[in-house]
């Protein structure tokens, strides 16, 4: 469950560090993986604060997390320090494809769900898009749900 400034705040937070995502024709994905060409957007991460009870998480704000390094395809922070965290959330900003142009990164990815499974927190969201997440939440039983069902309410 996601309160609805959450979302909103969530959804703005990625169009800031994904203003410029139209700026890749001339920019191949190896370039960008190698960090070699200019970042045209940023991988953003915040904390989720909240409650659980169950099989259910309640978000009802976020904050950033610590120590943010921002790269464009790759992001890191701490987030252990904050009181009733839940989880963390992070962009997925375009990528180019081969011939330039913006293809979006829908959903958790492999290595996100990984470094979740290893993990304690309840529960992990990515956003690609405005308005667009995907979400995975361990249950009180520790089994994890992915996709998990995101409400905003």
């Amino acid at each position: 469950m996601l309160a609805p400034a959450v979302r909103d705040s969530i959804n703005a937070i990625f169009v800031r560090f994904n203003a410029h995502w139209n700026e890749l024709g001339e920019t191949n994905t190896l370039t960008q993986m190698l960090g070699t060409g200019r970042a045209t957007q940023l991988e953003y991460l915040g904390c989720l604060v909240g409650r659980a009870s169950g099989d259910t998480v309640w978000v009802t704000t976020w904050v950033h997390a610590r120590d943010l390094k921002q790269l464009q395809f790759a992001v890191t922070g701490s987030c252990d320090s904050v009181p009733n965290m839940v989880g963390a959330w992070h962009t997925h900003p375009y990528r180019a494809s081969p011939d330039g142009h913006a293809l979006k990164e829908p959903g958790l990815s492999a290595h996100d769900l990984t470094t979740f499974a290893n993990g304690t927190d309840r529960a992990v969201i990515a956003a690609w898009d405005v308005d667009s997440v995907d979400a995975a939440v361990r249950g009180a039983d520790g089994t994890i749900t992915h996709p998990a069902i995101v409400v905003v309410h």
